[in-house]
């Protein structure tokens, strides 16, 4: 369906793409896998003409015969929705604000085939309730910031395929799901591709996954594509150094740290209760209730790190937002370091806790520039005279050259905007740390790094952190003790690896049988090699 050949693209005169070569077939899955800032994001834009201004692409990018790169916008513009789908790495940045859910997924159909409003609304309510948000909990009149990170995702899937196109370019589509919501998209991926013949170009950095679904594979280093083949075949083989480096960095393991043993809780929360109104079905009837966090206590020591796991829209990051002080409780208390948690509390405590949110674009100010964003937290302690460089050394801790402090957030990977805030949340070296998905967004070479960062912080600054993340592989690499969240509740609890191994809970042993693995009999024939003998970066 679409053939791609010798695409290469620069930006400014730098290189970016070179001499790309893709097949993508109906009814089969190409997987397309790299670090970050390999050039798998702009492979997609290139296909689907997305490019930035002052790019410029050559090479072929053929559907039924017609190169892409050739045609004007307004040509592209009749093809992408309805022959060429999209669902891009980050959901809050792709849907608009300001309208509803319903009329969001409505909208390709009223633009592509002129259908009236309550047409297309049903075709939307069809479409959402395919990709798992069902019309009791999920009404069309929703707007996106009233749904978690995973449903938001699912919405951009619904927008996708609203209108059944040609091909479909999944631009890391799980990233901001639980594992058993991953697994429900990726079954309605292969199903989309299996019964309406599609085609899907699919982007991630989670090998297992694509062991999982794709029939072919493609491995992509600084701009070019350094291996590809029928999946389980490149799997075993490894025939390129940097494909082994990939799958060394994602059987990493950072190395457990020992951080002294105090008991002194930094952070208590006893019996929380988060409640929410939600839109009434009629004019006279009574606004519905939704616990979102319902009576849940934990506790975190000085220098404990623990995990919180479970499904999308279990209360997870509601109760982050609640220990931040964002929003109040209805019941229940929480205290950081024996002092209550309030909006109103003070500076001195609100030092004491930083987070890295799950959307690193939607916690940044897009009109500041990177010095500026990393040094904000300053604001809670004073701002030193050496800011600049504790800036650039925070920046320099987490992977992130120091000349990028006078760059924009917009000038950056998702892997990389995720790296920054990390940095952010450390410059002021808090007691507690909560990190919500904070490494969901980063390739595998760039997730073990960071994690090795994170164990090394805690153990020389005694850091406390208070992990939540769906990825039950991350959970057990850096975490003591985890919590496992079912609809508002903690429903286990205890040291991690007794939790991940042996569940007790019917909940969290679904959780651990969702968790995609790359099947234990496709063994390397050979040991992983240096990145040093990998494809070198494009030059300027």
């Amino acid at each position: 369906m679409i053939s791609v050949r010798d695409l290469s693209v620069t930006i400014q005169g730098r290189p970016v793409l070179a001499d790309v070569d893709l097949d993508l077939t109906p009814g089969r899955i190409t997987g397309l896998v790299g670090e970050s800032g390999s050039g798998k994001s702009m492979t997609a834009l290139a296909i689907i003409g997305l490019l930035p201004e002052g790019a410029v692409a050559r090479g072929r990018v053929d559907l039924d015969g017609q190169n892409l790169l050739d045609l004007p916008e307004r040509a592209l513009n009749d093809l992408r929705g309805r022959r060429i789908g999209m669902i891009f790495q980050e959901p809050m940045t792709a849907l608009n604000p300001l309208m509803n859910i319903g009329d969001q997924v409505a909208e390709v159909l009223v633009q592509h085939h002129g259908m009236d409003r309550e047409a297309a609304l049903a075709v939307a309510r069809a479409r959402l309730d395919r990709v798992g948000l069902p019309a009791p909990r999920f009404p069309l009149s929703l707007f996106p910031h009233e749904l978690s990170g995973g449903q938001r995702q699912r919405v951009a899937i619904a927008m996708a395929i609203a209108d059944a196109p040609d091909l479909l370019i999944a631009d890391e589509p799980t990233t901001a799901l639980d594992v058993t919501t991953q697994a429900q998209i990726l079954d309605l991926l292969r199903e989309l591709v299996r019964t309406e013949g599609m085609a899907l170009l699919l982007i991630t950095h989670d090998l297992a996954v694509i062991a999982g679904v794709a029939d072919r594979v493609a491995v992509m280093q600084s701009g070019r594509v350094v291996e590809q083949g029928a999946t389980e075949p490149l799997f075993r083989t490894q025939a390129h150094p940097y494909t082994r480096a990939l799958f060394a960095a994602a059987r990493h393991q950072p190395e457990r740290v020992s951080v002294p043993a105090d008991d002194t809780p930094i952070l208590q929360v006893e019996g929380a209760v988060r409640e929410y109104l939600l839109p009434r079905p009629s004019m006279f009837a009574p606004y519905p209730v939704l616990r979102a966090v319902d009576g849940v206590s934990l506790t975190v020591a000085d220098g404990e790190s623990v995990g919180l796991v479970g499904e999308s829209g279990c209360g997870k990051s509601t109760l982050t937002r609640a220990v931040l002080g964002l929003e109040p409780l209805q019941a229940g208390r929480i205290l950081l370091d024996g002092e209550p948690v309030t909006a109103a509390m003070p500076r001195h405590l609100r030092a004491k806790v930083q987070v890295v949110f799950q959307d690193p674009y939607g916690s940044f100010d897009p009109r500041w520039r990177v010095d500026r964003l990393v040094a904000e937290p300053f604001h809670l302690t004073g701002r030193p005279r050496d800011w600049r460089d504790r800036v650039a050394a925070a920046l320099d801790e987490v992977g992130i050259p120091p000349d990028a402090m006078s760059r924009h957030i917009h000038q950056f990977s998702g892997g990389q905007r995720q790296r920054i805030a990390i940095a952010r949340a450390l410059i002021i070296r808090p007691r507690l740390v909560i990190l919500d998905e904070a490494v969901s967004a980063l390739d595998v070479q760039v997730r073990a790094q960071v994690l090795d960062l994170l164990a090394r912080l805690r153990a020389s600054h005694g850091l406390a952190w208070l992990f939540i993340s769906h990825d039950l592989s991350v959970v057990r690499a850096i975490t003591d003790r985890v919590l496992v969240m079912e609809k508002g509740r903690i429903v286990e609890e205890g040291a991690t690896e007794t939790i991940l191994t042996t569940p007790r809970h019917p909940y969290t042993q679904q959780l651990v049988a969702a968790t995609p693995q790359i099947p234990a009999d496709w063994v390397p024939l050979s040991r992983p090699g240096p990145l040093k003998d990998a494809a070198p970066p494009l030059s300027r």
